[in-house]
């Protein structure tokens, strides 16, 4: 039986096109925004939100979309346009999902239901042990083994990860984790278009709980094209989309999860509870599971069979194996489920694999060839990367010529140098690597470079990996740190993009940090694309971040993990940065979240020649921040000697939390001790807070005990 055999037919829409008028041509010469009454706007943002749901469905999960990208465009501005104008924005807004307020850990969640793995092999002969297995034990349990039948679908090489909805809201998203509890990703995945933020429906007829397994994944093309963005920027490609994938779901910055191009599909569903009024059953079958989840507006994968006997199961996946290239996102083999729910309750799990589950993987692809040399790629951070170039090798299908070696110390343990034969591995990989050398016909290994190959400065080794300590003065790191500077949660400096920056760095006017300041309206005006308008915006900006509060500088120097929390806690704590700048690693280690490490990283950013040399740079030609205060940023002593910490989310962003607590006197930390005053808990909050807090006698209070302990100090909540 073919995937076809799931549908379901019509489900409810987000918007009806007879009723909505911007589904279907949609007009986009609206009205100007003064011009409506406060219910008027109220009534067209209501419509807007329903209609841009909808497109979002037709375009991310039906891949048919209906109006152009101008179109939509026109329609999702028109409603951030009356959200601001009315301040009518609402959680589960569209708008609302391109970004969010950075935050400085992942915090850990428990899991609705456990997620474990699935035994995997690549072997025929287990696959019908399996079979064999499942059909006798579940005869013993009183089922007919004959009756028996499989789920196919594609095992996805992507980053698993549950996503919980209540109501029909979306409200919390984890990674897998230990399967038990995950990393706290709400925020992030909150960006991606195909993880709708309201279900499909009434809400008083769906679950009133709703827990489902998906995978999130970049696209081939998309991360073809995103990787040619990075390199085109001098910054590190991912090695391959899963990479992508986990490296970007677990950016502290939603805001940069917004800007990759990340997909999911959704699989299972891991918990369901009834609402109170629901006309949804619980699907008591994985293929009724996959139906369901689809007409619920949940993303789904269209290469799935239903199969009575095993070897048509072993036939799937087969035939999947020959088209596995053609797809544009990355499979690494096929997931084989028992169908019957009370079938797979019955056979139950281990400690750390589902019985009812089996994964039949496809061989990994490789092949030898000889290493011609070896070069030294320098990222964004100074990491140094050793590249093998390789005779070229049809591997699966695909020419390759280049394979990372990860780190020195990965060079140290393979013996690998120019002349050798290795094997290359890609299995799946869009930049494959060396797994072993199969022939030595060199002396030794590689000898890795004891200087940068770009700036000349002393290499170092953190454990395997080595760095430039060039720092702010390496070129290769440089476009990179004058995109931190310039970042929301840094300097804040509109219009000094990455395009901007490459175009400055290749006409020469940015050789530095401080050439920013140094920067003549007369040669950007010059520029192609430039003009007296756009070169004095530019100055205007810069300008204006001469004397910036101490946090913001910290941050924006790019110091290892010191985000916008562990800048603000360094400048409460020495007040200048002068202060800062002598200070020793112990006097470091007693601000609140920096520990032994962090605090070494610090001293040693802080001592960088080059760093020291860039900040003096930049205090010359006026870019001095301002000594923090006693009192915070803004001199209030409302909430003097009171220490808060934020978990969960707010109805503000926390950042925004956060700078109301400094503005007037207090301390809001990124972690809990016994200086401690109060946890505040929003909602889909993480564990390891409250744990600490119970551990230290911490007081725990929710949002609106928030607001009164705020208002009995004269201080409104929410902050404007």
């Amino acid at each position: 039986m073919s995937e076809d055999a799931a549908g379901t037919g019509e489900a409810e829409r987000y918007a009806d096109p007879a009723e909505n008028p911007y589904v279907l041509d949609p007009p986009t010469d609206f009205e100007p925004v003064e011009n409506l009454s406060e219910s008027a706007a109220e009534a067209q943002a209501e419509q807007l939100r329903e209609a841009i749901r909808e497109h979002d469905y037709r375009y991310y999960v039906e891949a048919e979309p209906i109006v152009s990208d101008s179109t939509y465009d026109a329609l999702f501005e028109r409603l951030r346009d009356l959200e601001d104008a009315f301040d009518l924005r609402t959680s589960d807004s569209p708008t609302q999902r391109v970004g969010g307020a950075p935050v400085d850990e992942l915090e850990s969640v428990e899991h609705a239901a456990a997620m474990l793995s699935i035994d995997q092999t690549t072997d025929a002969a287990d696959v019908h042990e399996f079979d064999e297995r499942v059909r006798r034990e579940l005869d013993e349990s009183g089922f007919d083994p004959e009756a028996v039948e499989y789920v196919c679908e594609p095992k996805f090489d992507g980053l698993s990860i549950e996503v919980v909805y209540e109501d029909g809201e979306y409200v919390r998203a984890a990674t897998r984790g230990d399967g038990t509890t995950g990393d706290d990703v709400t925020e992030q995945v909150r960006t991606i278009r195909s993880v709708p933020q309201r279900l499909r429906g009434d809400p008083d007829r769906l679950p009133s709980f709703l827990a489902v397994r998906g995978e999130v994944y970049m696209p081939r093309e998309a991360f073809a094209e995103y990787n040619k963005e990075l390199q085109e920027r001098g910054e590190e490609p991912f090695a391959n989309p899963r990479n992508a994938a986990a490296g970007t779901l677990r950016q502290l910055d939603p805001d940069v999860v917004a800007e990759r191009p990340l997909d999911v599909f959704f699989f299972d569903v891991l918990a369901w509870e009834d609402g109170s009024d629901s006309e949804l059953a619980r699907p008591k079958s994985q293929f009724e599971a996959l139906s369901t989840i689809e007409s619920l507006g949940l993303r789904r994968n269209d290469r799935i069979e239903l199969t009575g006997e095993i070897e048509d199961a072993i036939a799937y996946r087969n035939r999947l194996q020959e088209v596995r290239d053609d797809l544009d996102y990355e499979i690494d083999g096929t997931v084989i489920k028992v169908n019957d729910l009370d079938a797979r309750e019955a056979l139950g799990t281990t400690s750390r694999s589902y019985r009812w589950a089996f994964a039949y993987k496809f061989p990994p692809r490789t092949e030898t060839t000889t290493v011609e040399d070896v070069v030294i790629q320098v990222g964004r951070t100074g990491r140094l990367t050793p590249v093998a170039l390789l005779e070229p090798v049809d591997v699966g299908g695909v020419t390759v010529s280049r394979a990372t070696l990860h780190n020195p110390a990965e060079i140290e343990t393979l013996n690998v140098n120019v002349g050798d034969v290795v094997r290359i591995y890609r299995a799946g990989d869009v930049i494959p690597y060396v797994p072993a050398v199969v022939e030595k016909r060199s002396e030794g290994a590689f000898e890795f470079p004891e200087r940068c190959p770009v700036c000349d400065s002393p290499v170092e080794r953190d454990g395997p990996i080595a760095y430039c300590t060039g720092g702010l003065g390496c070129p290769a790191q440089l476009e990179r740190a004058v995109e931190h500077w310039a970042r929301r949660d840094a300097l804040d400096i509109e219009g000094l993009g990455p395009e901007t920056v490459t175009q400055l760095r290749e006409a020469g006017l940015v050789e530095s940090l401080a050439d920013l300041y140094r920067l003549d309206r007369e040669a950007l005006a010059e520029l192609e694309g430039w003009g007296e308008t756009s070169a004095e915006n530019l100055l205007e900006q810069l300008e204006a971040t001469t004397e910036p509060p101490l946090p913001d500088f910290l941050a924006a120097l790019g110091i290892p993990d010191v985000g916008a929390t562990t800048a603000r806690n360094l400048a409460e704590h020495f007040g200048t940065l002068d202060a800062l700048l002598s200070a020793s690693e112990e006097e470091l280690r007693s601000v609140d979240d920096v520990g032994e490490t962090v605090a070494a990283e610090i001293r040693e950013f802080l001592d960088g020649e080059r760093n020291r040399e860039t900040i003096a740079e930049l205090r010359d030609l006026g870019v001095d921040p301002k000594p923090y205060g006693e009192t915070g940023a803004a001199g209030g002593t409302e909430l003097e000697d009171v220490t808060i910490v934020f978990t969960g989310s707010l109805s503000v962003p926390r950042g925004e939390a956060e700078d109301l607590v400094e503005r007037h006197g207090g301390s809001a930390t990124g972690s809990v001790s016994g200086n401690t005053d109060y946890l505040v808990i929003g909602e889909s909050p993480g564990t390891s807070k409250r744990r600490d807090a119970e551990a230290h006698g911490v007081e725990t209070i929710d949002e609106e005990a928030f607001e009164g302990l705020l208002a009995e100090r004269g201080i409104e909540w929410p902050p404007k």
